[in-house]
């Protein structure tokens, strides 16, 4: 509204209902007052934005609860592998691993048979196979005391070792089939061939081995000096010096197997 709707305004409120005179100073009066309410209006309205204006931040700033995000636990925890050690299958029976035995130096022939000494049957001339057991010594092997020799005895009663055998680790008396000694392929002329032989520490009775998918069984001997202790040997015409067994089992009385 500019100045002349005002001064019209003014002069249509002092307009006398008879359609009279105009009063001059009624209409000063009545602009001034329509200034001041113009003023005024306009000050509130400042006044209403300033309002809107300081209020919207206040809103934005609300510290009322906010909705929480639900916890995940499949997808926060972690979750430890196992640990447990795999379920072992079924016992299978110890393999022997054959061995061969050590030639007897001329520097060994000293050693004395520790009990009796066992015969054979097998002959070669005036000579018979023999086996017997000896005292060894490793230093780094302290539960190892024994050792087998395979030797021969001449009709005079003298002793010729050949091949000697013992333990390379453990004890020499634990359960069980010990090292295995075969033929050493050596001058023929001077040293028989040397059955495959051993010893077994348990109630054993009888001792098969398998060559080729056929079984052997061994000749027993039981030590003088520890029962516990039975020799074995197989005799040439069964199995041939220095052929290699597949397997070797031993059995009780009863026929069980050890």
């Amino acid at each position: 509204m500019n100045e002349a709707d005002l001064l019209r305004e003014a002069m249509r409120a002092t307009e006398s209902t008879d359609r009279g005179t105009l009063d001059l100073a009624a209409v000063v009066r009545e602009g001034r007052r329509l200034r001041r309410r113009r003023r005024l209006a306009g000050t509130g309205a400042a006044g209403l934005v300033l309002a809107v204006a300081v209020a919207v931040p206040v809103v934005l700033r609300s510290t009322g609860p906010s909705p929480q995000r639900p916890a995940d636990a499949a997808t926060t925890a972690t979750v430890a592998a196992p640990t447990t050690a795999p379920t072992a299958g079924p016992a299978t029976p110890p393999t022997v691993e054959p061995t061969t035995g050590t030639p007897v130096s001329p520097g060994g022939t000293d050693r004395k048979p520790t009990g009796a000494v066992v015969s054979s049957g097998i002959r070669y001339g005036t000579q018979e196979r023999v086996f017997y057991v000896v005292p060894v010594d490793v230093p780094s092997l302290p539960r190892v005391k024994i050792g087998l020799v395979a030797g021969r005895r001449d009709a005079a009663g003298r002793l010729t070792p050949d091949v000697l055998i013992n333990d390379v680790a453990g004890r020499d008396r634990r359960e069980g089939f010990h090292e295995i000694g075969y033929d050493q392929h050596g001058d023929r002329r001077v040293v028989p061939p040397v059955p495959t032989f051993g010893y077994f520490v348990g109630p054993a009775t009888r001792i098969v081995g398998t060559v080729d998918g056929r079984q052997v069984v061994a000749e027993l001997a039981r030590w003088s000096t520890d029962p516990r202790v039975v020799i074995f040997w197989f005799d040439p015409a069964v199995l041939a010096p220095g052929v290699r067994l597949d397997g070797i089992l031993a059995y009780d009385k009863r026929g069980a197997r050890l």
